[in-house]
């Protein structure tokens, strides 16, 4: 079995420096290694040549220095490199990048592709399903299990709820998540070793790619600036002479900030200055908002997206125009009326019941060709994630994944907002193709209220005869479905490995219900098996936004503290008051959780009785 394994090399995040006089960020000293995402693709190929023999090759594209990388890759057990280095790769977007990858994958034949999920410093998620799509291959992402099986393999995958196990015919792109295989870290010796073994250095001409393909020019988006992410914290320290009064005065700050009564006074997040007022745009103006659903509701993120696009397309003069994919989804045709479309496209048909990016694209892009929209927007889903990149290199398109706030500049032209780095900076990006195109992280846009719109135009969409399906789906497991509560949650409760064991989860339960709070976790807790994936916030996890996140016995790494930095109100709980934790909260109580919660609990009761 032939394997190939796509990696990046990437600075460590937690030494990287935004220097705000330049506006970039300092890359000087800071060290390098494989994206984590990477690595566990790389472990597991070389688990299954192991098993199944044959050979794997591992590919990058970067620097001279991206050497290191493969030396790396070596080193855990890859047979050889292929090192795709040339001046003219410089400033590739993601489908620039994905075409260097798929001409260097041609050459040779492969059954099997992995790659990382995303990589740790743009997070984009799109370079494995636009490869796979230029390649003209089954993809599935998410990984966590993966077994072989006469020209066949059986991916267990993550899914926003829960798992989901595909049947892929071979040869695939896959990409690896968080469970697919460990970390790993090569010895000395095995470095030593690998030096002995071949690294190919492949420029653009030897893959037969023109100038106006690759880099800067082949690039269909390009980065404006860059802006670094301020998130001010009152890090106040909660004091008193037991943990009783303690807690009363951080149920005071919660009551002042509105909770139970609406929320009426919380801090601002960060924000941008914004255009108002009517602007032109050559071209099309149309804006498609894909509408998710999930067990037959439409899932808040859609909601979200037709406000945003409402707001946009009454500045453009334009319609927005709301595409329902699915069975038996005809019924929600109103709802999205409600929330701001002037029009749904409809494809409401059996074979569309398992939302399957490969399927689904099969109708979305004979409707992008005959309608021709100005912008289109996705959720940042784990379809969409999949179903827009295929889109993207089908039409040699310009996308910007998992954005957090999108806006029109004075020509017209979608401005998408892209954080990078764990958060730490975002960078304002255009397109250079229409229709433009974005996904958009659940939870950083507002959900308008419900309007009357009148009479809402519903516009049946072909579904083409499509060809037998290479990506088959033999399970679904919604053992998360809870998770998903994260996507639309005011209040989140974290909660740490500090609570010493998975039993102690249930002591955690009443204070998330007197708040009607959602729970998340570390990626420690996850590790551990306490409670499933898709409950992890962080680096490796999903992003969140509420207004409230107390965090329960959580340390506080930068890892985790990432996906927590769009929240309005930060409160930590722990015992170490040298906790990294207290360093990014509003308010900070040391005290053993054990003591504090059920404290806190009854307090809470008390203030929501009186508030009704």
């Amino acid at each position: 079995m032939r394997i190939a394994v796509l990696v990046k090399q990437v600075p460590v995040l937690s030494k990287m420096e935004f220097d705000p006089a330049s506006r970039r960020l300092r890359r000087e000293g800071v060290p390098n290694e494989v994206s984590a995402f990477d690595v566990r693709a790389l472990v597991k190929a070389v688990e299954l040549s192991a098993e199944q023999g044959g050979e794997v090759v591992v590919f990058t594209m970067g620097p001279p220095q991206a050497s290191e990388a493969l030396l790396e890759c070596l080193a855990l057990g890859a047979h050889r490199a292929v090192h795709l280095c040339d001046p003219d790769f410089a400033g590739s977007d993601t489908l620039a990048t994905a075409r260097v990858l798929a001409a260097a994958l041609r050459r040779e034949s492969f059954d099997l592709v992995l790659c990382g999920k995303h990589s740790v410093d743009a997070e984009t998620g799109q370079v494995g399903p636009e490869v796979a799509e230029l390649l003209g291959l089954p993809f599935a992402s998410g990984a966590r299990r993966l077994e072989v099986d006469s020209g066949k393999i059986r991916v267990e995958r993550e899914t926003d709820s829960g798992t989901e196990v595909l049947e892929v015919d071979l040869p695939c792109v896959v990409s690896a998540g968080e469970d697919l295989a460990p970390e790993r870290f090569s010895t000395r010796a095995e470095r030593e070793a690998a030096k002995s073994k071949p690294i190919a250095l492949v420029g653009r001409s030897d893959l037969g790619l023109a100038r106006e393909d690759v880099g800067l020019p082949g690039s269909p988006t390009e980065v404006r600036d860059l802006e670094t992410v301020v998130t001010e914290r009152k890090l106040e320290m909660l004091e008193g002479p037991t943990v009783e009064a303690v807690v009363e005065k951080l149920v005071e700050r919660l009551l002042a900030h509105g909770l139970f009564r609406g929320w009426s006074s919380l801090p601002e997040g960060p924000a941008r200055p914004r255009a108002t007022g009517a602007v032109e745009r050559p071209g099309p103006k149309d804006i498609w908002v894909f509408a998710e659903t999930e067990n037959g509701s439409v899932r808040r993120v859609t909601f979200e997206l037709l406000g945003k696009a409402r707001e946009m397309a009454d500045r453009l003069g334009s319609s927005v125009q709301a595409v329902l994919l699915g069975h038996g989804v005809r019924s929600r045709v109103e709802e999205l009326a409600a929330a701001g479309a002037d029009r749904v496209l409809l494809a409401d048909d059996e074979r569309l019941g398992w939302p399957s990016a490969e399927t689904y694209a099969g109708v979305l892009a004979p409707a992008l060709e005959k309608f021709r929209p100005g912008i289109v927007l996705f959720p940042s889903t784990t379809l969409g994630r999949d179903l827009a990149p295929r889109l993207a290199a089908r039409f040699g398109l310009g996308l910007t994944g998992d954005c957090i706030d999108l806006d029109l500049d004075a020509e017209g032209r979608l401005v998408q907002y892209k954080p990078a780095f764990g958060g730490n900076v975002v960078a304002p990006i255009l397109s250079r193709t229409i229709p433009e195109m974005a996904t958009v992280r659940p939870g950083f846009l507002e959900r308008p209220s419900p309007g009357e719109r009148g009479t809402c135009e519903s516009l049946p969409l072909d579904v083409p005869e499509l060809a037998p399906a290479k990506v088959r789906l033999l399970e679904r497991r919604r053992e998360a479905e809870a998770a998903t509560a994260l996507d639309d949650a005011e209040v989140v409760v974290g909660v740490g490995k500090g609570i010493g064991e998975p039993a102690a989860l249930s002591r955690i339960e009443p204070l998330c219900e007197v708040l009607g709070a959602a729970l998340c976790t570390t990626r420690d807790v996850t590790d551990a098996g306490w409670l499933p994936r898709q409950y992890q916030v962080g680096l490796t996890g999903r992003a969140i936004a509420p207004k409230l996140y107390l965090a329960v016995a959580i340390r506080g790494a930068m890892e985790h503290m990432v996906g927590v930095r769009r929240a309005r109100i930060v409160v930590g709980i722990n015992k170490n008051p040298k906790a990294p934790l207290f360093k990014s909260v509003d308010y900070g109580i040391v005290a053993d959780w054990a003591e504090a919660v059920p404290l806190l609990v009854e307090k809470l009761r008390a203030a929501r009785a009186s508030a009704r």
